[in-house]
């Protein structure tokens, strides 16, 4: 589920949609979270689809480490890619604002964050040398992801929390750690989909 404090706008025909807020969003605010209306589909459903079909849920979907297709039910699947992304993954099932999110400003995340299946090219972005998205980016970019991640929880507790229902009773005891004390126990690279595990 995405924050209540976002909408759908039409951006142009290069980049199609964003999810923007509507408020201002501050730092350490869950800004996503897996929930029960999310559909989590097998590879083999996937590819048991025609074209059309295979190709909308791919483009819209991420996955898991486990190589399961994640699509979100909301506006979750607009939400797109940037290497200076002001939301950032965790290994517990939701996004957070790694800064403040101000009313306007497009919600973005790294896609390389989301075991995608091909590399593409993006549209360049000052201040990076990072021109493409790979599958396997988070084996390299998982170390700065999670000193984003630690920075932001740090307010976990000091910022309205809407979407904090949906955390898993099993992930708070960690995240209330890393909010308290900086500890990350688990790297986000731990949801990394590891195509030769599954081969």
């Amino acid at each position: 589920m995405i924050h209540p404090y976002t909408e759908l706008r039409y951006i142009n025909d290069q980049m199609g949609f964003g999810v923007f807020a509507t408020k201002f969003i501050p730092k350490g605010t869950i800004v996503w979270a897996l929930d029960e209306l999310d559909q989590i589909l097998e590879p083999s459903f996937i590819e048991s689809q025609s074209k059309y079909s295979r190709d909308v849920l791919k483009k819209y979907s991420y996955r898991n480490q486990d190589g399961k297709y994640i699509l979100c039910w909301d506006l979750g699947r607009y939400v797109n890619h940037s290497f200076h992304a002001n939301c950032i993954g965790t290994a517990y099932e939701f996004e957070v604002a790694v800064r403040d999110i101000y009313p306007g400003e497009q919600l973005t995340d790294d896609y390389g964050s989301l075991n995608i299946d091909e590399p593409f090219e993006c549209i360049p972005e000052d201040d990076t040398e990072r021109t493409k998205v790979n599958p396997d980016d988070l084996l390299y970019f998982s170390e700065e992801w999670d000193q984003m991640v630690i920075g932001a929880l740090k307010h976990f507790y000091d910022v309205d929390q809407p979407l904090l229902h949906l955390i898993r009773p099993e992930f708070m005891d960690k995240i209330k750690i890393t909010a308290k004390e900086q500890i990350l126990f688990d790297s986000i690279r731990s949801i990394y989909y590891d195509r030769n595990k599954f081969s």
